[in-house]
């Protein structure tokens, strides 16, 4: 388990504007914190190698390896070269979503009304988080995320439902990186499902010497 946040200096702290897109490194044996501020939010997040960016998360190989497909303290994040990214190491929430992947003007189409189409959206933080550090990079690069905090029950038919989050004010998730990692992120900014409460809030990422 880890020390309260309290107890320990960080190396680093940022507050991830509601609705808006944040991208950092976090060096082999640092810990990385992402903080539920107000409680309610959805954190879309991607990684990469720092190493080798072709080299990155796979939601398959992490789903099959755990045989679970929430994600909690304990998962090790699998690559698409079955290496570990990152473990999960504290956990205030206890489950996290690795199936219902980014909000898109697509899929704000598809799921309620054309007119959604030019919504902020987490696929578009997605790319201009990239665009902001990796000009190798494209969005042929982001493949299934993670959408901590978020809560998307699996029904018996083997669907999808987006619920209200069963996070609070103050609730993380804290995860030791296994290699340099490239982390992308997407406060999410989606306004027409629970998963952020209808109204995004702030949320903050903490890097801490894993020491």
């Amino acid at each position: 388990m880890s020390e309260p946040m309290s107890e320990r200096t960080p190396l680093s702290s940022t507050t991830i504007r509601a609705g808006h897109p944040f991208i950092g490194e976090v060096k082999a044996g640092q810990h990385c914190r992402i903080v539920d501020t107000e409680g309610n939010e959805a954190v879309d997040a991607f990684f990469f190698s720092a190493e080798d960016p072709t080299e990155r998360y796979s939601a398959v190989d992490t789903i099959r390896a755990q045989k679970n497909v929430y994600l909690t303290t304990g998962t090790t994040l699998l690559s698409t070269e079955n290496r570990p990214l990152l473990t999960i190491v504290h956990d205030t929430v206890g489950r996290h979503d690795t199936l219902g992947g980014a909000c898109a003007s697509e899929s704000n189409t598809v799921r309620y009304a054309h007119e959604k189409k030019f919504m902020h959206n987490c696929r578009d933080n997605f790319l201009l988080g990239l665009l902001s550090k990796c000009d190798d990079l494209t969005k042929r690069d982001i493949g299934s995320n993670i959408n901590f905090f978020m809560n998307v029950p699996v029904t018996p038919a083997g669907g999808l439902t987006f619920e209200d989050g069963i996070s609070g004010p103050g609730h993380y998730v804290e995860l030791r990186a296994e290699m340099d990692v490239l982390v992308l992120i997407s406060n999410c900014p989606q306004l027409n499902n629970p998963c952020s409460g209808f109204d995004p809030t702030p949320v903050e990422f903490v890097v801490y010497d894993g020491a």
